[in-house]
């Protein structure tokens, strides 16, 4: 039986991408929700949180831009649309509803001047200034680091390269609550809309 990735490969599938030379890190919707062992949202890990630790402070240390989204609706989900009505654990992003659960975790808040996407959809593109402010700062280059691996960080990846940006995942610093398609789709980002690199090689990148 042909091995998959050599069967992709062999399709032209998976060709590298090269790092650009004004990057940004993206840390996606590590929130309390993913993080609190008793939230429906709960992954059962934080392995991905200390992953992006990491990488964010690599980029403070080296003057790269840091951009941070959370989800957060309006009253009863009004502008969350159908995929509000899909996932039903979306309630607790309801703005005012007196749940920490939209809240970014403490261990990698932002900064003052860090800018924070409010967003209410799988992208951080659809419907946010996000485009607009990589393309003003010349931007070419964003690293994803967050959750979920098969939901928004696929979403904004696949978003990324379909406007012009360079999706850069950090495999240890992305998660998803089962292993099967958190690993099915960091192959389909790195086979169609991507890169994905292991934390160490985006460290060494970032201190370049």
């Amino acid at each position: 039986m042909t091995d998959l990735s050599d069967d992709y490969a062999g399709a032209g599938f998976g060709r590298p991408l090269e790092w650009g030379t004004a990057p940004a890190v993206l840390v996606i919707d590590m929130v309390r929700a993913y993080f609190e062992p008793d939230a429906e949202l709960y992954m059962g890990s934080r392995d991905c949180l200390d992953s992006t630790a990491r990488v964010i402070a690599a980029a403070r240390a080296h003057g790269v831009p840091v951009i941070y989204t959370r989800v957060e609706y309006g009253p009863g989900g009004i502008d969350g649309g159908l995929f509000f009505r899909k996932v039903g654990a979306l309630k607790h992003f309801v703005r005012g509803s007196g749940s920490p659960l939209g809240d970014i975790m403490p261990e990698i808040a932002p900064h003052d001047d860090d800018l924070v996407i409010v967003k209410q959809y799988a992208s951080a593109f659809f419907g946010t200034s996000l485009s607009a402010t990589l393309a003003s700062a010349r931007i070419d280059t964003l690293v994803l680091c967050g959750v979920s691996t098969s939901g928004c960080v696929r979403a904004t990846a696949v978003d990324a390269i379909s406007y012009g940006y360079l999706p850069v995942v950090v495999r240890e610093a992305v998660g998803d609550r089962d292993p099967r398609p958190h690993e099915a789709n960091l192959f389909d980002i790195a086979a169609k809309y991507g890169e994905v690199w292991s934390e160490e090689s985006v460290l060494q990148r970032l201190a370049s």
